[in-house]
């Protein structure tokens, strides 16, 4: 019988691209399928940025796709965060020194089954992740959950598991006129909807304010449990309508592929329902405050499954392991921050006082820090707290960022600095960049990244000349702060 149109007829077995475990979990997706009579599987890819890509297959091509993958535009990989391309796309290499994206042609998108859910929120459909082949099927080396799951290997191959969990925050605004898009001279829609605030005041940690959005938190609340997300809790933030969740940890990919599907869920939920929902760091709202993805992590021994950074001394947070992992994170903190807080705005975050980091510093039990050891000598939950990211950074790159900085430490056997006092935003240590641009050349200035373990000198190259168009465009904008300075006063 011929193949539906999709794909490469065999593709998938020709290449050896599903284990075996994979291939159970295509079996099971199927009859999730079958038993759901779902109409609709979303296919989703995620790009350089974080963000989802995706296509809207009929159950029959989702079941091809599992032998013969499907076709999907390569020039998303030429595309900054507003869809302006940024290479030369019909260079020799697609301006990016890949021969295979040379004149842009189709990747081949192989869904990973181990992924799969039927979503809650839409009728009769389902929802896996993708990873990009090339038609030769080699993998996509711009694909960034590609590049995660070397990282995940190589802790493996070092003897240790990686183990993360998330704790994300973010606003919820509410639409001024739901359901309505006005559009522009050009006929476009807006680029930032009309909004107000969804809650007033502060009241941080308070269940008064959290019940009085209860309707909404309890459509996220089944929504996550139902796709099978391992919810730990939901809390309101000190902004107007900002609110934090946070989640049990997972094992290699899962917290990033956990973060993709949470963040897609939250978004198509809230508008759902009138509601806008945004990972922005730091919306240009009054009276709003920055929002920060904290990324907890340790790492267990393979042999024995017990957790790496328990310390069995007294007079230490962290065993010997876990202080390396930590000085590596330090180490390589400045050029690691282009993964963490990969956007303009995320860098209005790092601020003195403001429990998010302004310069490279560790401590335990410490928010001002930019590493907190929480838990303690002979504390089985013992683990680091990565505090430079923002919700908007891409999770695949952000997690693989920790682990290859962590692992470098422990190879090199770095001892951390002395851990900071009472106050970190004091301490005598190198300061985060202040700004995008500042970041990218500290990415550039450290070649540890740029190494073939760990994201490649291609990839680099191809990450700074995103960053700098997308800098570029920002620079040469006017802004209403310079009319607000300028415009009168001269």
């Amino acid at each position: 019988m011929a193949e539906r149109g999709v794909g490469k007829q065999g593709f998938v077995a020709e290449h050896g691209l599903l284990t075996p475990e994979q291939q159970e979990a295509g079996e099971r997706s199927l009859a999730l399928v079958e038993q759901h009579g779902l109409r609709t599987v979303r296919m989703v890819w995620v790009d350089q940025h974080g963000a989802p890509r995706c296509k809207f297959m009929s159950a029959a091509d989702y079941a091809a796709s599992l032998r013969s993958g499907i076709d999907f535009s390569g020039a998303v990989l030429n595309l900054d965060t507003t869809n302006h391309v940024f290479a030369l796309a019909f260079a020799e290499g697609g301006g990016l020194g890949i021969p295979e994206l040379t004149g842009f042609p189709d990747m081949m998108l192989v869904p990973d089954p181990t992924t799969f859910r039927v979503l809650p929120w839409a009728d009769r459909t389902g929802w896996v992740l993708t990873d990009a082949y090339f038609d030769n099927g080699k993998p996509v080396p711009l694909d960034t959950r590609h590049l995660l799951r070397r990282q995940v290997q190589q802790a493996k191959d070092a003897g240790f598991d990686y183990l993360s969990g998330l704790e994300v925050e973010f606003y919820v605004l509410r639409r001024e006129a739901p359901g309505r898009i006005e559009l522009d001279q050009t006929g476009w829609p807006p680029p930032v909807p009309a909004v107000s605030a969804f809650q007033q005041g502060y009241q941080y940690l308070s269940e008064v304010r959290l019940a009085g959005v209860n309707d909404l938190v309890e459509r996220l609340r089944d929504a996550m449990l139902e796709v099978g997300l391992p919810l730990r809790s939901i809390e309101d933030e000190w902004g107007p309508g900002q609110l934090e969740v946070t989640f049990d940890p997972l094992g290699g990919l899962g917290s990033a592929d956990a973060m993709v599907l949470f963040r897609g869920a939250v978004k198509q939920i809230c508008e759902q329902q009138g509601l806008h929902a945004t990972f922005m760091c730091r919306p240009g709202l009054p009276n709003f405050f920055s929002s920060g993805w904290h990324l907890h992590e340790s790492l267990v021994e393979r042999a024995t499954g017990a957790n790496c950074f328990v310390s069995d001394d007294g007079a230490q947070a962290l065993s010997p392991t876990g202080r390396r992992f930590v000085a590596g994170l330090l180490e390589h903190a400045r050029g690691m921050t282009v993964f963490t807080t990969p956007t303009i705005n995320g860098y209005k975050r790092f601020k003195p006082y403001s429990f998010a980091p302004d310069r490279v510093t560790w401590g335990a039990e410490n928010r001002g820090t930019m590493v907190r050891v929480q838990g303690g000598p002979g504390d089985k939950g013992t683990h680091v707290e990565n505090r430079l990211g923002e919700p908007a950074a891409n999770p695949y790159l952000y997690l693989a960022a920790n682990i290859a900085a962590g692992l470098d430490g422990i190879r090199r056997e770095l001892d951390p600095p002395p851990a900071a006092g009472p106050d970190p935003y004091s301490a005598e240590a190198p300061m985060l960049p202040t700004s995008l641009w500042e970041a990218v050349d500290a990415l550039e200035a450290d070649p540890f990244f740029a190494s073939p373990d760990v994201f490649g000198e291609g990839f680099v190259r191809y990450l700074a000349l995103m960053k700098r168009s997308e800098i570029g465009r920002f620079l040469s904008e006017v802004t209403d702060w310079e009319m607000r300075e300028y415009f009168e006063f001269y």
